[in-house]
């Protein structure tokens, strides 16, 4: 997918300038030579080199990876400066739709309670909209078909630099792989700034304001954005143009000619990577199509020194309900997410909270449902249907084994409640797959009734579906449309086409179907009021330019709505909101299930200090909700061994329905060491449950470890794991410490 399109010449001064912003600036100095990108490597360095990884320190493993329950914060690196961060590499295995959207990543400088990264996981990489995508620039790559996640962006730090990753959705992250690789200095210049990275999202975009990137006070200079849309209608979306005022003028500094110029394409946006631009998502100009596109100002940042504004007009083509043109340059209601980035000297306190979880997909009520589980009901023409269970790391797939051109496959979806919907099919590829398109109740989904506006005729036809690919991937999203369905059954259908050349059959795999129920889309006024501004001179800990006390005031008399972001912005204190513990714990008796979990999330946050909150937290592991189960098991977790009376409670959640919760029970347990030797049994009999998930099992492997010699009984339960080839290693480890054996490490 590379297509690097500028010369050569050009290509080689802007690598010069990303390897200057990379390494240079920590010595104060430019290189005596610019001849050659590398010209800089055979100087002698005087930092040292450090990695922080998911990595395993059994020397025996090959189990390095980590595991995130939902609700769950991780910290992925708490490194101590002056360092710069370098390059983050991850990749991540979960089978939740849109997980890169819900996983939310931070970094937080020199102890500040604000994060100066605060951005989706897959956002910050380049790519929107939960899916993953190739992107080839020099700051960002995603390869492996988006899977492999790299960051190049330098991120100096005088004191300390925190990274966390917290899974805001509802399925555990099972596998989550990562590097991060740094720099110790023995000190850093006076003027090097502070990276920065910031989402927004506005669903549909606002009418009457052009569409806000970002807007800070300081100095610094701005460096790059990703933007992705969501057409809520047919045409062309991207005649606005970017706009960049620099320190409060009225007029922009910067003002261009078009969204697709921005990006530095042009007529239209298709799918290309660069150096420095590129669009790894463009799905045409259908309702519901999808694009992203990054546009990183490294060879051209965007200084300022006392504010800066940047955004882009949301106008373009429009059209009537026969398809004849309404205008070609109109505000249109599309629904608009983006990631600003940018140095800046300080820490950022003034941006607003992001969005929480499902409320950054484009509906935020998702249902993902598992069409393999409706085998029973589905029905064939030419082919036969079946289940491939486990594909790839817990993916499951309804499998068509099709005969050839013209085979077709039927899928009952039931509708509840009558209304209109996007249908999104997340469909696999493999060297033995057909190209198909869908039906729904027989009727071509996708469809574009415009008349033609310039030479790019609009196509009529349904959506074909290119399914090859030399290995098994799951799982491309695939953007039915937005359609009107009436309360009952409805039959969705994928009918092969074609087949590539080089692929040895017709096949289908399908790993899941979602539905989103779409509101009247009305656009939202420009009514709000600005944020206030902050002192950000204060001697008192803040988040977001706020003390902990005004936060706790604002529970008081909040209304309800917005009573979850107050309760996670004192979770954001940590350990300095344990004089808030009074406030957060009876909130995990409240009827909304949301601000229980708020509540607990908040408790999980501040770690040892919160022990006076360990007998709400036991019977909240009975709660109806099992997000609100899992972040009170990990919030005792995370209190440690004060919480040892919780222990009856946590062996009784042993046997939750819900897989996370059991996962993270087993490693609430496991803190408790030697003082939890009543629940050995149970942990054991665990390890015998036939179809248990692996990722319970691991933690339950780990627990009967840290218990230690007092876990004796259960040594032929781990033993037996010993043979099972994804535990094998942590049994091993486990042996050896219930044993007194030293584990070997790195």
């Amino acid at each position: 997918m590379k297509n690097f399109a500028l010369p050569f010449a050009c290509k080689m001064v802007g690598v010069i300038c990303f390897i200057i912003l990379l390494g240079v600036y920590a010595k104060g100095q430019t290189p005596q030579s610019l001849d050659s990108p590398l010209s800089d490597l055979p100087r002698l360095k005087t930092f040292t080199a450090h990695r922080a990884s998911s990595e395993n320190p059994f020397i025996g493993s090959n189990d390095d990876s980590k595991r995130i329950m939902p609700g769950e914060t991780f910290v992925m690196a708490d490194l101590t400066g002056p360092g710069v961060v370098s390059h983050i590499w991850l990749t991540v295995a979960d089978n939740e739709y849109a997980w890169p959207r819900l996983v939310r990543l931070r970094i937080y400088y020199d102890g500040k309670k604000t994060p100066s990264v605060d951005v989706p996981l897959g956002d910050f990489f380049g790519v929107g909209h939960g899916y993953e995508r190739q992107l080839d620039s020099l700051p960002v790559r995603d390869s492996s078909f988006g899977r492999a996640r790299n960051s190049y962006w330098p991120m100096p730090f005088r004191k300390s630099c925190r990274i966390t990753a917290t899974d805001e959705g509802n399925r555990p992250v099972t596998m989550f792989y990562y590097h991060v690789d740094w720099q110790k200095h023995t000190s850093l210049p006076p003027d090097v700034a502070y990276f920065h990275a910031y989402y927004r999202q506005e669903l549909p975009a606002i009418s009457g304001r052009n569409y806000e990137f970002l807007s800070v006070r300081g100095k610094g200079h701005y460096v790059g954005t990703v933007l992705n849309v969501i057409q809520a209608a047919v045409g062309w979306f991207g005649e606005g143009d970017d706009l960049f005022y620099v320190d409060g003028a009225k007029h922009p500094q910067i003002a261009g000619t078009g969204t697709e110029d921005y990006f530095n394409d042009a007529w239209d946006l298709r799918v290309a990577n660069g150096p420095w631009t590129g669009t790894p998502i463009a799905e045409g100009e259908r309702v519901g199509a999808r694009l992203g596109a990054y546009r990183w100002h490294v060879p051209d940042p965007i200084p300022f020194t006392k504010s800066l504004w940047a955004g882009i007009e949301h106008a373009g083509w429009t059209y009537n309900s026969d398809g004849s043109i309404r205008s070609g340059f109109e505000e249109r209601p599309d629904f608009f997410s983006s990631v600003a980035f940018w140095y800046q000297i300080g820490v950022n306190e003034e941006l607003p909270e992001p969005p929480f979880g499902e409320a950054r997909l484009p509906l935020g009520n998702a249902q993902q449902i598992a069409v393999e589980d409706s085998l029973a009901e589905v029905t064939t023409t030419k082919g036969k249907a079946s289940v491939q269970r486990e594909v790839d790391w817990g993916r499951d797939l309804l499998f068509f084994e099709a005969e050839g051109i013209g085979a077709r496959i039927d899928i009952p979806l039931d509708i509840q409640q009558t209304g209109r919907y996007e249908i999104v099919a997340r469909v696999a590829q493999a060297p033995d797959y057909g190209d198909y398109y869908a039906l729904l109740d027989g009727k071509p989904t996708n469809l574009d009734n415009r008349q033609a506006a310039t030479s790019e005729i609009p196509s009529a036809g349904p959506e074909v579906f290119h399914n090859y690919l030399p290995e098994i991937y799951i799982a491309i999203d695939h953007p039915l449309g937005w359609l009107q369905l009436d309360k009952g059954r409805h039959i969705l259908s994928f009918v092969c086409s074609a087949r590539d050349g080089r692929s040895s059959g017709y096949n289908l795999g399908i790993n899941d179907v979602i539905l989103e129920r779409i509101s009247e889309i009305v656009p939202t006024t420009a009514s709000q009021s600005p944020r206030p501004a902050v002192s950000l001179h204060t001697s008192e800990t803040v988040y977001r330019g706020r003390p902990l006390s005004f936060y706790r005031s604002e529970l008081r008399h909040t209304t309800a709505s917005h009573r979850m972001e107050i309760v996670r912005s004192i979770g954001s204190f940590r350990e300095d909101a344990v004089s808030a513990l009074g406030d957060l714990s009876p909130l995990l008796q409240e009827p909304d299930p949301n601000v229980r979990l708020a509540a607990a999330w908040a408790l999980s946050q501040i770690g040892p200090k919160g022990a006076a909150s360990v007998p709400t937290l036991r019977s909240s592991l009975v709660d109806s909700d099992p997000r609100v189960r899992c972040l009170s098991a990990i919030a005792i977790r995370e209190i440690g061994p004060t919480a040892v009376l919780a222990i009856p409670s946590l062996v009784n959640a042993l046997g939750d329905p819900e897989p996370s919760v059991r996962a993270s029970v087993a490693q609430a347990i496991g803190v408790m060491g030697a003082a939890a030797k009543t629940a050995v049994q149970p942990l054991a009999i665990r390890l015998t449950i036939p179809e248990e998930q692996s990722y319970v099992l691991r933690s339950v492997v780990v627990a009967l470890g840290k218990i230690g010699p007092g876990a004796a009984s259960a040594l032929p339960a781990l033993e037996d794991m010993v043979h099972a080839h994804r535990l094998a290693y942590i049994a091993s480890a486990s042996i050896m410490q219930i044993k007194g054996q030293p584990v070997p490490a790195w």
